[in-house]
């Protein structure tokens, strides 16, 4: 395994693989996030972590990037290198796949009651 070089890290995506998420294609998820960021040049930027259980199993299989602190939910293999291209962008809260930033009074998810719950595709 190689060692990551943290200095040149910018982002730390955490890929949820815990037993929801596996259930719904994590482990590939994590490979096609994983080859996006190499394919787009990004993998001095970029580190990954795979995580155990995180939370937001009605939303799997999800991913929290650091250091914003933004949640994204319902990630398939085949658009995970749209999602590290919003990512790169800065436009994860304008993606589809928008869960929850830290310190955000709602959250886009159907596991969460109407009144704190932001419509998936109005999230501004």
């Amino acid at each position: 395994m190689a060692v990551k070089d943290l200095i040149t890290v910018k982002k730390c995506l955490f890929i949820c693989n815990g037993g929801s998420c596996m259930k719904v294609d994590a482990e590939n998820v994590t490979q096609a996030i994983r080859k996006s960021i190499k394919e787009l040049n990004l993998d001095d930027q970029y580190h990954t972590v795979r995580t155990k259980c995180i939370g937001r199993c009605d939303d799997a299989p999800v991913m929290m990037i650091a250091p914003e602190n933004v949640w994204l939910q319902n990630i398939k293999t085949e658009q995970c290198k749209k999602i590290v291209s919003e990512i790169d962008a800065g436009k994860t809260k304008d993606s589809n796949h928008f869960l929850y930033q830290f310190g955000e009074n709602t959250i886009a998810s159907d596991s969460i009651p109407t009144k704190k719950r932001k419509n998936q595709f109005n999230n501004k």
